[in-house]
């Protein structure tokens, strides 16, 4: 019969910096993608914006061309 024995692992204070640059480096990947969608989301309203205005200037000079006619 194998008997497991359970192996105490002790933090050298390598460990704990490995772990530390680990955590560190999710937090930061979790950080990046937020940006990336906040920046996704400036270019889709910036867009939007330009759309808005043109559209408007658009239905402008057609209403008075319309008229003019």
């Amino acid at each position: 019969m194998e008997k497991e024995n359970p192996i105490e692992e002790k933090k050298t204070p390598t460990t704990k910096f490995a772990e530390w640059l680990m955590a560190r480096a999710e937090k930061k990947e979790a950080k990046e993608t937020s940006l990336e969608s906040l920046m996704k989301f400036n270019v889709f309203l910036s867009i939007a914006t330009l759309v808005t205005v043109a559209g408007a200037t658009v239905a402008d000079y057609v209403l008075m061309a319309w008229l003019w006619i």
